[in-house]
């Protein structure tokens, strides 16, 4: 209504009514809204940059050829030569350089909390064709430890952020709050206590480990009394047959192609033991930065271990 209703550029004027900039941004802002409730927002990123590009290329090549030089583009032209390059450069930006994220949950404390705001490298593991994420350029693999953004595999268009823990091949055994791969326990030391308050209501106390992985050392949380793996909670996911599941923990193989995450909150964390493995597929990006957190600016600039 805002678009057919808000009236025409006035002579010599640079802009249009506020009321068609008004409409134009609402279609801009639902559009996204809308389609990303259907698709990742990669996709809906993809869906506008292709019907701007179409509009500002017809401009180009026969638009502008046909209209008197003196006769001004229509709003819609206009608009979408506008909007074109500022979504085609955020769209390559987000799809190949880094992607930004925020932090929704415990699950990774210590090392990231609730309201981090992170950036997230896209081409560690390779460049990735958008939206069908299959690498056409290999430049690193994942290694043990890292810290990854993936697409969560009982649904893609929630993005997850865990712990590499297992790699195509390992064996991964988590017993007795005691990981091991490969049949080599990981080293971890006693590093006191830890509390935090969760979700604003509860206070959780808490014990830290230092844990290594190879080269690696970064923290991790146990809660003294918590099973080690909540049995009930164990879905049935692809390649189950892989684990083993008892009252004291848990063994799997990773298949081929795949990976198996842990959260660093090792008692409060959704992850792999739940789940199963990532498919290679669904891998975003590997997690380098703390870029903001509003509720505590001393973690802006933190590297994410």
């Amino acid at each position: 209504m805002l678009i057919a209703f808000g009236g025409k550029k006035q002579e010599g004027a640079k802009d249009w009514p506020q009321a068609v900039q008004w409409g134009y941004l609402a279609v801009l802002i639902g559009g996204f809204g809308l389609l990303s409730n259907y698709m990742s927002f990669t996709a809906v990123m993809l869906v506008f940059v292709l019907i701007t590009g179409a509009v500002w290329l017809a401009d180009k090549l026969v638009l502008a050829k046909r209209r008197a030089a003196e006769t001004p583009a229509g709003h819609f032209v206009d608009y979408s030569r506008g909007f074109f390059p500022v979504i085609l450069v955020v769209f390559l930006l987000r799809s190949f350089i880094a992607e930004p994220f925020q932090i929704p949950s415990s699950s990774m404390r210590p090392g990231l909390v609730v309201g981090d705001f992170i950036l997230v490298n896209k081409f560690t593991y390779g460049l990735r064709v958008p939206v069908l994420n299959t690498v056409f350029a290999s430049v690193n693999k994942v290694e043990r430890g890292d810290v990854v953004v993936f697409n969560f595999p009982p649904n893609p268009k929630v993005n997850y952020i865990k712990r590499a823990i297992g790699l195509p091949g390992d064996v991964v055994e988590y017993r007795d709050k005691r990981l091991t791969v490969n049949g080599k326990p990981l080293p971890d030391a006693d590093d006191g206590n830890y509390e935090y308050l969760e979700q604003g209501l509860m206070m959780v106390n808490a014990k830290r480990y230092k844990e290594s992985m190879g080269q690696r050392t970064y923290s991790v949380l146990n809660n003294e009394g918590s099973p080690t793996v909540a049995l009930s909670q164990v879905q049935d996911f692809p390649f189950r047959d892989n684990c083993r599941y008892d009252d004291n923990g848990f063994v799997c193989k990773v298949p081929a192609g795949h990976y198996f995450m842990l959260g660093d909150n090792r008692d409060n964390s959704l992850d792999g033991r739940y789940w199963g493995f990532v498919d290679d597929k669904l891998m975003v990006g590997k997690a380098f930065m703390i870029w903001m957190n509003f509720g505590d600016l001393s973690r802006i600039g933190k590297t994410i271990h």
